[in-house]
């Protein structure tokens, strides 16, 4: 009966290992590209679709996504947290066009494919700078029900601030800008205080 007891035991391993809750997130947290949408690694309770800010590299960028998904995944836990980066150029052209177009789209299409592949997950739209752009873009882009089921907004350093997020209700928008950030007054020099937005991220988890 021992025997048999540790026979078992050992048989249940290989399954143990291999179960979707203990298994490892495709990119860690800090990774500066997140693709858990496009990829369809499966449907987690909060999904974020991100836009990094001017020149971040990877699809996340650095500066605020990460440090904001971490403090939301010490909140939820890793395994309820997906995160998708829009993959755009993120380059000062498209900043002083008002965002990337293109980026723009993308993210409204992510948005939708985030709902669709998951119903019941809650969608968080969130960018850092020029990605913040890419927000107001895109929820004019998305359809008035798509904007309801958005679950909260969340910008880092908004280029529109003061700008109302469309289609989605007021009360689930946070605007986070630190004073003496010019990108937050409509100018196109970065200071110090535009590049601190890690701070925020356990007030930004909490919002969401």
């Amino acid at each position: 009966m021992h025997h048999q007891t540790i026979l078992l035991f050992l048989l249940s391993l290989p399954l143990a290992y291999t179960h979707p809750l203990l298994a490892p997130r495709a990119s860690p947290l800090t990774s500066d590209t997140q693709n858990d949408v496009v990829d369809n690694t499966g449907c987690k309770a909060v999904t974020i679709i991100f836009a990094r800010g001017t020149l971040e590299s990877g699809n996340v960028g650095s500066i605020a996504g990460p440090p904001f998904f971490q403090a939301l995944a010490t909140s939820i836990g890793a395994d309820q947290l997906a995160v998708q980066g829009v993959d755009y150029p993120a380059d000062v052209a498209g900043f002083l066009a008002g965002g990337d177009a293109a980026g723009s789209k993308l993210m409204a299409q992510l948005v939708g494919q985030a709902q669709t592949q998951c119903p019941d997950t809650k969608v968080v739209m969130s960018g850092y700078s020029q990605g913040g752009q890419l927000v107001h873009n895109a929820a004019k882009r998305i359809t008035a029900a798509q904007g309801a089921a958005v679950s909260s907004v969340v910008i880092f350093g908004d280029p529109d601030d003061g700008q109302a997020v469309a289609n989605v209700d007021a009360a689930k928008v946070d605007i986070i800008c630190h004073t003496g950030d010019l990108i937050c007054q409509g100018q196109d020099t970065i200071l110090l205080p535009h590049l601190t937005y890690s701070q925020d991220a356990a007030s930004a988890a909490a919002f969401v």
